[in-house]
């Protein structure tokens, strides 16, 4: 922790060590897993379906963390508002929270599509979900302009300045989390009720079902492990007023963590649209069509 009361770096050497190379390897698999993820689903796959349109925008976003992220930690040495620390800082804080958005969005399209498939039909569309992410793109920008305003009042908005005070421009951080978090539980969990109240009409839709099921699981494990922990210790932070050197720690190491999404999202991409095209393919269809119409037939959740 510096003298101001805002949070540095570590300094060892091990831990410094360590970092270059997580980064690293962040860096390499983020770009090759979410470069290779844009390219199919852009340039290999069709139709263009909601999860299609949703998981490009995701891939999109978490590209972008992955290309602020070396002047973001570069930005962390600055303790003057630099355009190059705002913009890499922007953009890093941007495209996390879009990506928390995002990700929400796909929750309830699946919602949607599962519990009221009576409904999905004229709520559910490729437009509507490029609307969906034009709106969380623009709500997103909006809300980064909203806090670079109020850490100009605040004192600066870089993380590092030393007369920055974080209380507003946490709070925004706070509301980008909860209640997506609420949102994501919410659907996950009913989601996984209709699957399991669902007649299985052969082994083969059982096992579909119980794999899309772990994937819903798999999907808000993911989530709940990168960001809660950052966020929780980012609650904390912000109540104790003046941090520790122990929640400094925490919150670097819990914000590593939060990076790491970037890379299980896009080995989540492939599984995400597979699991629930059988799932839903296999319970909308009799058993002896299903490999027959698998790849064929419109799906409901991809």
């Amino acid at each position: 922790m510096s003298a101001n009361g805002t949070c540095a770096r570590p300094h060892l050497t091990w831990v410094e060590n360590v970092d270059k190379t997580y980064t690293g390897a962040l860096l390499v698999l983020g770009l090759l897993l979410n470069g290779l993820a844009l390219w199919v689903l852009c340039c290999r796959m069709r139709p263009w379906t909601e999860t299609r349109v949703y998981m490009v925008n995701l891939a999109a976003a978490d590209l972008c963390l992955l290309c602020a992220l070396p002047f973001f930690l570069h930005s962390l040495k600055d303790t003057t508002d630099t355009v190059s620390c705002q913009l890499s800082q922007g953009i890093y804080l941007a495209n996390r929270y879009l990506s928390i958005g995002l990700i929400t969005a796909i929750a309830v399209d699946r919602y949607v599509a599962v519990r009221h498939p009576l409904c999905a039909r004229g709520l559910r569309s490729p437009r509507q979900a490029v609307a969906v992410c034009a709106a969380l793109w623009v709500l997103v920008g909006s809300s980064l302009v909203l806090r670079w305003a109020l850490g100009v009042q605040e004192g600066g908005f870089c993380f590092r300045n030393p007369s920055r005070q974080s209380a507003g421009t946490t709070l925004f951080s706070l509301l980008g989390f909860y209640p997506p978090l609420a949102v994501l539980g919410f659907c996950s969990l009913q989601v996984v009720a209709a699957l399991a109240q669902r007649p299985a009409s052969g082994p083969h839709q059982a096992q579909a079902t119980r794999r899309a099921t772990r994937m819903v699981w798999a999907n808000l494990a993911v989530f709940v492990l990168c960001f809660l922990p950052f966020h929780v210790v980012l609650t904390v932070y912000a109540a104790a007023g003046r941090p520790t050197p122990a929640l400094c720690y925490a919150l670097y190491v819990t914000g590593k963590l939060s990076d790491a999404n970037c890379c299980l999202d896009a080995i989540g991409y492939y599984f995400m649209a597979k699991e629930f095209q059988e799932a839903t393919l296999l319970a909308s269809v009799p058993v002896a069509k299903a490999h027959r119409t698998q790849d064929s037939l419109s799906v409901t959740l991809a």
